[in-house]
């Protein structure tokens, strides 16, 4: 979901104010790829395709998986929560992985370590294990996060925006399938089978990608800038504890929603559907802030409509969860997809130029996926101690009402004080 949409993203919106290039511009130029940059754009967007399944292709085996293996709600909870701090701990340090591996062979090594770790749940007997699969999982969904947005940029250049446009969109895309698919493998398969199926995808996006870079010109290592230190800055940790509460429902619903309803006596792929439906309405959410989000200058609005639906939708979940489960997934899936791309807008809107801006980008998905990837964890301690996840949506809607706060803050005269 847009969890993996990066730092070049926010750049290309955030430069919107001066030299973003109009949508029919943009279709223009996407018509113009030829044959080598087609391959590497069909290759991008199958790495994107691998970037969710190992996460969402949890939540709705999860009840399966615990009866199985034994597997407490704080560990089930962990299989979310490490590779969200992982994707945290690599967006921190991404200069250093360019600088080690370079990006074709980074990107690889992420893409072979994902399809490994998924490769690795068939042998899974276990929780142990499965810990370990999301573990590796998650260093090799962090790698690529880390490396592919550059890659992207430096290789397509004015046609960067519509390019990660595509690869955003296959992010999403692979957590839907995830999320539909796993439930229906299981009852044909079993859930381990269902789990290793998608080291497949991950296969032919290795083979896709060696195939697309085989050029010299993509394997250059990159030498990274002098950095800014945010981390002296308030302002800066203001916009990463947005950016992490904000993302933070996002890993919640991804890893909880579909035991809550199995709990609720749904069927595993009915759950799984409902997951879908959260994602889906993600991607429209996505795109909506894409058109219209240059409309604002003062994002304010925007942000707080999308924290509206969040909570809304959370409110749904809590008081009639049965009844209203559609409106709350749709609600709650057009809250988090507008807030991820909108909190990283807000934050390059406090960058003075691209290089301060991707820098800040990095700190404050670094960090905030690092606040994030508390959520899901959390909510497994409630779960196991509770034997319910009502208490965990009730805080979610809590903090909904802190995002208002700090939503409010972010007024355009207040972006240029970057010291608080």
């Amino acid at each position: 979901m847009y969890l993996g949409v990066e730092i070049l993203y926010v750049e290309m919106n955030a430069g919107a104010n001066r030299e973003r290039a109009s949508w029919p511009r943009r279709k223009a130029n996407m018509s113009k790829f030829g044959k080598s940059s087609l391959l590497l754009l069909i290759a991008i967007v199958l790495v994107g395709l691998n970037l969710r399944p190992a996460l969402a292709s949890i939540g709705p085996l999860l009840d399966a998986i615990q009866r199985a293996i034994g597997l407490t709600d704080t560990r089930a909870s962990l299989l979310t929560t490490i590779p969200v701090f992982l994707m945290g701990a690599c967006a921190l340090s991404a200069y250093r992985l360019r600088r080690l591996t370079g990006e074709r062979y980074g990107i690889l090594l992420g893409i072979a370590v994902i399809g490994l770790a998924c490769a690795g749940r068939a042998g899974v007997s276990t929780g142990a294990g499965l810990v370990g699969t999301a573990v590796a999982a998650g260093i090799g969904i962090a790698i690529v996060q880390a490396l592919l947005p550059a890659f992207i940029r430096r290789c397509f250049a004015e046609r960067a925006g519509g390019v990660m446009g595509y690869y955003s969109t296959a992010i999403m895309g692979g957590a839907v399938s995830a999320s539909v698919l796993s439930p229906r493998l299981a009852s044909h398969f079993g859930w381990v089978a269902a789990l290793a199926s998608w080291c497949l995808p991950a296969l032919l996006a290795a083979g896709a990608w060696m195939l697309a870079t085989r050029g010299a010109g993509h394997s250059v290592v990159i030498t990274e800038a002098t950095r800014t230190p945010f981390s002296r800055s308030p302002r800066a940790w203001l916009l990463a504890l947005f950016f992490g509460l904000g993302t933070g429902a996002y890993t919640l619903v991804l890893a909880w929603l579909p035991p809550y309803y199995t709990g609720l006596g749904w069927t595993p792929v009915d759950a799984g559907e409902l997951l879908g439906v959260v994602t889906l309405a993600e991607v429209v959410a996505g795109l909506a802030v894409s058109f219209w989000i240059d409309r604002l200058p003062d994002r304010r609005p925007a942000l707080l409509s999308a924290i509206l639906s969040l909570f809304v939708g959370l409110l749904c979940l809590l008081i009639a969860p049965l009844q209203l489960a559609l409106p709350s997934a749709i609600l709650m899936g057009l809250g988090i997809g507008a807030l991820f791309p909108l909190s990283l807008i807000v934050a390059m809107d406090h960058a003075s130029d691209p290089r301060q801006a991707g820098e800040l980008a990095a700190f404050v998905q670094g960090s905030g996926y690092l606040i994030a990837a508390t959520f899901p964890f959390i909510a497994g301690v409630l779960r196991q101690h509770m034997a319910s996840l009502g208490l965990a949506w009730v805080l979610m809607a809590g903090l909904s009402l802190v995002l208002v706060g700090i939503a409010l803050r972010f007024s355009p005269a207040s972006y240029a004080r970057m010291s608080g």
